[in-house]
């Protein structure tokens, strides 16, 4: 799986990342300690994607990801 940037995308680019380590099954502390983030502030992250997304849990985001091209398999 890739990550495609989207500008145009409503996630930032920091929430498309952290949409890409979703992706790749890493847990909230993982991708915290990947992006050199707090756990929180990717819990802040991921309720803001959900909310924008309008999507209900974390495989809804990937088929969200994958849905509008932001994620794309190889």
């Amino acid at each position: 799986m890739i990550l495609v940037i989207d500008g145009q995308s409503p996630l930032t680019l920091r929430e498309q990342h952290i949409l890409y380590f979703i992706a790749c099954g890493l847990s909230n502390k993982e991708i915290a300690l990947r992006l050199s983030l707090s756990e929180q502030t990717v819990k802040s992250h991921l309720a803001n994607m959900i909310a924008k997304s309008r999507k209900a849990n974390r495989a809804a985001l990937v088929s969200y990801g994958f849905e509008t091209g932001v994620l794309r398999s190889r």
